[in-house]
């Protein structure tokens, strides 16, 4: 006889930490300019509507940065949330580290345990997220080997602890790079809303999975002159930068905050489903 689905948890209090994938990039914020949205506030939202309809506050914190490596993420990204008192956390650190021309996966796998059993000792639930899969990324994809060894890593911790797990490696629809910003790095705002709706699916609440894992209609294939122009102007304006950076001992976050530090309540005032406030893709 098979068993009825366990009901899926109701959480109160959410803090994301991480870099500029959970920070938001390239998911502009209409009401905030200089601001983004993304995925973990999306997922915010989602979950407000869950504790709103059993007649529960819902707070929420974010405290991911931009260029942010995982010594942060782990150090002290995971100190303010620890004061929070969260009961969930998303964690998804080491993308920068995995940019790096070396990198040790397997350390960076170590400290990302070590912050998990931290979290579940506190009664949290943790929610992981894979890299992506760059098999059709064009010069990423010489990333791929990192990014497969960093997800098998993931996967085992998430077993080991009982975290849940954002499978980014597996959704096909983010293979398009009309899910992906001039930059090639950050997600659209249709890529963050389809991978808020991913996050939900992972903590264990129902969503339409064909609303999310459905690829674009195909695109026409543009001239060869065409591409190689847009490769051109993506090395003056992204790659170029992004290189001086390293040289020079810069990020990108280095004069950014985070853009929700402290636990605030989430709801829409007028009382509207909140994700509807959110502008989609």
């Amino acid at each position: 006889m098979t068993q009825p689905a366990a009901p899926a948890r109701v959480w109160t209090r959410y803090v994301a930490i991480g870099d500029s994938f959970t920070e938001g990039m390239s998911d502009p914020d209409p009401a905030r300019p200089d601001a983004y949205v993304g995925w973990a506030d999306r997922l915010a939202h989602h979950l407000d509507a869950v504790a709103e309809r059993e007649h529960l506050p819902f707070g929420y914190a974010n405290l991911a940065v931009r260029g942010r490596k995982l010594d942060d993420v782990v150090g002290r990204q995971l100190e303010s949330a620890l004061t929070m008192q969260p009961d969930l956390v998303s964690m998804v650190g080491g993308g920068n580290d995995l940019l790096r021309p070396t990198v040790d996966v397997d350390a960076l796998a170590d400290r990302l345990e070590d912050a998990v059993v931290t979290l579940r000792r506190t009664g949290a639930d943790v929610l992981l997220a894979t890299p992506t899969d760059t098999r059709d990324a064009g010069l990423f994809k010489a990333l791929r080997g990192r990014h497969a060894a960093h997800a098998a890593n993931l996967f085992t911790i998430a077993q080991r602890h009982g975290c849940h797990v954002l499978n980014l490696w597996g959704m096909a629809a983010l293979r398009d790079w009309r899910m992906w910003a001039d930059d090639r790095i950050h997600l659209t705002t249709e890529g963050h809303r389809r991978v808020a709706l991913a996050a939900l699916t992972a903590l264990g609440h129902e969503t339409d999975l064909a609303d999310w894992t459905t690829p674009l209609p195909a695109a026409s294939r543009g001239r060869r002159a065409d591409e190689l122009r847009g490769h051109a102007q993506w090395a003056r304006t992204h790659a170029a930068p992004w290189v001086q950076r390293r040289l020079q001992g810069r990020s990108s976050g280095d004069a950014v905050e985070a853009k929700r530090p402290s636990l605030e309540h989430f709801r829409d005032p007028e009382g509207e489903p909140p994700h509807q406030s959110l502008p989609h893709g």
